[in-house]
């Protein structure tokens, strides 16, 4: 026997944004300034080719968490590579060479680097893809059909997305139209 959701055809999808499409690069660095104006700060462009000036409008309140990370995981490294040496030296394998002590730092200072680079390296490889939010297979811009045809080739889209504080769907809507887009069309999840 099948079980059938009754209500399946009165959901309504949700919406994780709107997609305006814009007619050249121009245009949609000028909508993104002025959703920015706006006071828009969830969103995100898309267009064939790199643009400094759009990635400058759209990320400038955006603080990269990398360094932070990056120093956290240097640190981490130093201290590992320290623990490491000093119970090797002091309590695994301890060996009174030349009447040394077992923690002798300057014989510490290579190791020392060598982990706090490769801990640092490491961290700022992993927090930047998760940061990034990669690997990920599916975003959910490629549900409409118009983004699909012609993102890689000539698409200019501005997608303002429904978390943002300021996101109404028919006011953006509205918004969107008013800075030039040639279609505005719904991102649903």
């Amino acid at each position: 026997r099948r079980r059938t959701d009754m209500h399946a055809e009165t959901r309504t999808p949700e919406l994780h944004g709107l997609l305006a499409e814009y007619r050249s690069a121009q245009e949609l660095l000028e909508a993104a300034e002025k959703a920015t104006h706006e006071g828009f700060r969830a969103m995100d462009a898309y267009t064939p080719f790199p643009l400094e000036a759009l990635s400058e409008v759209i990320c400038d309140h955006h603080k990269s968490k990398v360094p932070l990370i990056c120093l956290t995981g240097g640190v981490i490294g130093a201290l590992s590579g320290w623990a490491l040496q000093i119970w090797t030296s002091t309590v695994d394998y301890p060996m009174n060479i030349g009447g040394k002590p077992y923690n002798s730092w300057p014989a510490f200072i290579p190791v020392l680097f060598e982990c706090t680079v490769l801990f640092a390296a490491f961290s700022a490889a992993i927090g930047m893809f998760m940061l990034n939010g990669l690997p990920q297979p599916y975003h959910p811009v490629f549900n409409v059909a118009r983004f699909r045809e012609k993102a890689s080739r000539d698409g200019y889209f501005l997608c303002i997305e429904a978390h943002d504080g300021k996101f109404d769907p028919s006011g953006t809507r509205a918004f969107l139209l008013s800075t030039g887009a040639m279609e505005v069309n719904d991102v649903e999840l």
